[in-house]
């Protein structure tokens, strides 16, 4: 059984949704800063489920009160990086730490290279599995 028909990236919140319009972007980034968030944007071109530390697109915007502005930081974004996974983090400092409470992709190539699953056999009869991203078999200014 495919639990993931469509073949796409799924990390983050809505990775199941239809890509969400800047509009619904805007109002997920204001649900944030109404409660204290601070946002930063982020991107890759090697989305391996266990790379968790993308790129930083400039710096964290925290004290940023408009959404405006934070969507202004991603269309540069966008704009710099167009065939990239982009991805909108928001971090909560209430208790003077920075944990990530949102994080939902915003951006995605249009061809999707996907992942694959390499089995090794071990000692004995053990197997061992691993993802391998298909993205990474191409130098990485050739990746999308």
């Amino acid at each position: 059984m495919m639990t993931n028909p469509t073949g796409r990236i799924t990390q983050g919140q809505f990775s199941f949704l239809p890509d969400l319009t800047d509009e619904e972007i805007a109002l997920q980034i204001d649900y944030g800063l109404q409660r204290g968030y601070a946002w930063s944007v982020e991107y890759t071109d090697d989305p391996h489920p266990r790379n968790t530390y993308w790129e930083m697109f400039g710096m964290p915007m925290f004290d940023l009160q408009d959404a405006g502005g934070v969507l202004m930081e991603l269309n540069n974004c966008r704009k710099t990086f167009p065939n990239h996974y982009i991805r909108m983090m928001a971090f909560d400092s209430t208790r003077n730490t920075e944990s990530i409470v949102m994080s939902f992709i915003v951006n995605r190539p249009a061809d999707e290279a996907g992942f694959g699953l390499v089995r090794q056999e071990a000692q004995g009869r053990s197997m061992r599995y691993t993802v391998h991203s298909y993205a990474t078999d191409r130098p990485e200014s050739q990746r999308y």
